[in-house]
């Protein structure tokens, strides 16, 4: 009892478990039968009990019961009297169900060392089991995971090797079409020869794949000397609509001798200086 009146958990831990003296038994049985919280309360931690006995991890009870049951074990006698004939415990009365008043302690048969501590063998052998079928179960578990890997293992291999085998037969196959791939033909370059006599000042120029101008544009050929002068102007003209075009002997100063000839894209008319950029040189 503790100071609210009603049974301290623990001692209901030991009232559930059969370990309390026959004086605490009794008063507990009388207190009970009274008392709608105790009992709840009672259900519980008969509940409780039972939940430990069947799962994995065994939870220890309150450490003040586990003290009182060492200190009850204690006091008991060491040597057990062994008893003839088993004779059935007599039915506790309950007050409020019969005529007769609180319960004394001869009303409770004697409980031996064995009858308070079998009881708490028994759930401590069940938790065992539990234990024991939780580590068989959590192996089985993990062995069946392995052999899945495994199995996902060999199919991919299995796989990987089809396909090993088939690249080989198409690569050695005589009847295998072979067709070799190249970059799609893109439009043709521009290109021009020149063809230039320095002594005589004599010139022809030839040139294709020349793309086709704006209006009011003209192509024009430049004759760039190797002294380092300006370049001299040697002619214009317009691609045909093939992008072919020629300058024949444009009007040039003999013996100026040529480092490189350029082509530049002027007004139409010409010009007297090159119009950057120069789109076409050759030297």
């Amino acid at each position: 009892m503790n100071t609210t009146g009603h049974i301290e958990r623990d001692n209901l831990v030991l009232f559930a478990m059969q370990l309390l003296s026959a004086e605490e038994n009794a008063i507990a049985v009388a207190h009970i039968a009274g008392c709608p919280e105790c009992r709840r309360e009672l259900a519980e931690v008969q509940g409780d009990l039972a939940v430990y006995a069947h799962s994995v991890e065994m939870q220890a009870a309150p450490e003040s019961a586990r003290e009182r049951l060492l200190k009850q074990v204690a006091h008991e006698k060491k040597v057990i009297p062994v008893e003839t004939a088993a004779e059935p415990e007599p039915e506790l009365p309950i007050r409020g169900f019969s005529g007769r008043g609180s319960l004394t302690e001869d009303d409770l048969p004697p409980r031996g060392f064995a009858g308070r501590v079998f009881p708490w063998l028994g759930w401590a052998l069940a938790a065992g089991l539990a234990v024991t079928a939780g580590n068989f179960y959590m192996q089985r578990t993990a062995l069946q995971g392995s052999i899945a890997e495994q199995k996902d293992q060999i199919a991919q291999l299995t796989t990987d090797a089809a396909t090993a085998r088939e690249v080989m037969e198409t690569m050695t196959d005589r009847n295998a079409l072979r067709v070799t791939l190249t970059k799609a033909q893109t439009a043709p370059v521009p290109q021009a020869r020149a063809t230039y006599i320095a002594d005589k000042g004599l010139l022809i120029f030839q040139a294709n794949n020349m793309e086709p101008l704006e209006p009011a544009k003209v192509y024009e050929l430049w004759l760039i000397p190797a002294n380092g002068s300006n370049p001299i102007p040697a002619g214009t003209f317009h691609p045909d609509e093939h992008g072919y075009a020629s300058v024949m002997m444009p009007p040039l100063p003999k013996g100026v001798e040529a480092k490189a000839f350029g082509v530049t894209i002027e007004n139409e008319g010409g010009s007297q200086t090159p119009t950057l950029p120069i789109i076409m040189v050759g030297a």
